[in-house]
């Protein structure tokens, strides 16, 4: 390091990094090191990709690690709270779900959520977690929270099994709109990756994120379309109401899958934009503060 300059990395034939230059820089504060940008941080991400890879499988194999039942708890979580919701609401308060057996009308919104919730979980607390690899070494630290997000795509991958399971069993068919189901997915993994790159990075600052972040995802689940359909909110507060993207890529997923519909655009576009909003800017925060992770956690 040379006139408060960082000096760059070097690599060997096989690209490991040979030096620590970045990680001196990123400790001590010097300003060449501040905020790679969003565009290097992607660039450098992709360089990384294979460990990307292998950290979501470490994730995935340490999630069920000395437990009974193993992945099997990917479908449990939203399946049981797919039967409690079927209790509830279909026998004691009913909700109207235009002929939709409840327990599809739930699972389906379930399943998605279930996936959301538990990335925000898991990729939180992941930088403070991992303290040793932040402060010691150096890789681009969004694979932490990135390989939660990953972890719990897999997860998502297994339960919508029960659903495939659930739509023969009560004879409905697969519509030529799932093909939108990937489109659907990949709004919602945008949100997600913004949601979490943003809160895990204020997280290694304000460790008061691991209370808020709980009850934020409750009252976030109760304004989104899970438990009733979005036809019951009142017309005049719907345009307030699909602000949050999750209600129109719920509404979006029980379109193309249960009512063999082609999504609202409208309410799909309006998630789309903001999602994609809510992750560019949750990674340029990510990356604005990164070099000084190692000095809180």
């Amino acid at each position: 390091m040379t006139d408060g300059a960082c000096v760059p990395a070097r690599f060997d034939m096989y690209g490991v990094r040979r030096d620590t230059s970045r990680d001196m820089c990123a400790a001590t504060g010097v300003p060449g090191a501040r905020g790679a940008g969003v565009t290097q941080g992607a660039a450098e991400l992709y360089f990384y990709r294979d460990l990307l890879r292998m950290w979501t499988a470490r994730e995935i194999k340490v999630r069920y690690t000395q437990s009974v039942l193993g992945a099997a708890w990917a479908i449990l979580q939203p399946l049981s709270l797919m039967l409690m919701f079927n209790a509830v609401f279909s026998y004691v308060v009913r909700i109207p779900t235009d002929a939709i057996p409840y327990p599809l009308f739930s699972y389906t919104a379930l399943l998605p959520w279930t996936f959301f919730s538990a990335s925000i979980s898991f990729a939180v607390p992941s930088l403070v977690q991992n303290m040793n690899l932040v402060t010691k070494i150096y890789f681009p630290r969004e694979i932490l929270p990135m390989a939660a997000v990953a972890a719990g795509l897999i997860d998502f991958l297994i339960a919508a099994l029960v659903l495939v399971v659930m739509l023969a069993g009560y004879q409905v068919p697969l519509h030529r709109t799932v093909i939108l189901v990937p489109v659907i997915l990949l709004v919602q993994i945008l949100l997600t990756l913004g949601v979490v790159l943003f809160a895990s990075a204020v997280n290694v600052f304000y460790r008061d994120i691991r209370f808020v972040v709980p009850l934020a995802v409750q009252l976030w689940m109760y304004a989104t379309p899970i438990i009733y359909p979005t036809a019951l909110i009142p017309e005049h507060l719907r345009w307030l109401y699909m602000l949050n993207p999750m209600a129109g890529v719920i509404e979006s997923y029980r379109d193309v899958v249960l009512r063999g519909a082609w999504p609202d655009w409208n309410g799909l576009g309006l998630a789309a934009v903001i999602s994609a909003a809510v992750c560019a800017a949750g990674y340029a925060y990510f990356k604005r503060v990164e070099w000084q992770f190692a000095d809180f956690i």
